[in-house]
């Protein structure tokens, strides 16, 4: 028999959840709480199997909970159950220790997946969830394949540029010439795709640069 727990601050969700196990044989709810403080209190009687965790309590952030209850309860395995759908939110989660990650909005039968998923010992992330973590990730390759390479030269003045500095005072600060300063705000400008200087620090801003 797996035992489930469910934590959610709105008593029609946990009631819902619970419902939607009722008829599964070989699954039993053993506590439903709705905050932090009553899902420890419950845990020090009964570990589940798995725990379904929303993010938002009005006691403690899932996050947090999510961070106490792998240090004192292992075993139990933690799966997001949120109307959180920024990426920044399922990796937090992922990285304080929890198993898997569904919206609210999620079917009965990616539930059950999700539970033989994480009791097998592997992460479980519902299919739109995951798509958007390979859509920021393969965003951020791109962004790094298309990152302009600077020299270390290049990267002084555009620091200094951004300091606000004249081309005289760049000259004097790097011990190069006028003339050079000039070389390297122009090259900053082509590799940057900027037409003047403001537009090479929001180019640079754009691409983490400074």
């Amino acid at each position: 028999m797996i035992k489930i727990s469910i934590t959610d601050d709105h008593f029609v969700v946990l009631k819902g959840i619970e419902t939607l196990f009722a008829n599964e044989d070989n699954i039993q709810v053993i506590s439903t709480n709705e905050d932090g403080k009553t899902t420890l209190d419950a845990l020090k009687i009964e570990e589940p199997d798995v725990l379904f965790l929303d993010i938002n309590l009005p006691d403690i952030n899932g996050i947090e909970l999510t961070k106490t209850i792998t240090k004192l309860h292992p075993t139990v395995k933690i799966i997001a159950l949120t109307n959180h759908e920024d990426v920044s939110f399922v990796k937090r989660m992922l990285d304080h220790g929890a198993y898997g990650y569904l919206l609210k909005n999620a079917h009965k039968h990616e539930l059950l997946d999700a539970i033989t998923t994480v009791l097998n010992g592997e992460k479980y992330l519902q299919k739109s969830i995951a798509k958007k973590i390979l859509n920021q990730s393969l965003g951020n390759l791109e962004n790094v394949a298309l990152q302009p390479k600077l020299t270390r030269r290049e990267t002084e003045v555009l620091q200094a540029i951004y300091e606000e500095l004249t081309t005289q005072q760049i000259s004097e600060k790097l011990f190069i010439s006028p003339k050079t300063v000039e070389v390297h705000r122009m090259n900053l400008m082509s590799k940057l795709g900027a037409k003047n200087s403001v537009g090479i620090i929001k180019v640079a801003i754009q691409k983490q640069l400074l």
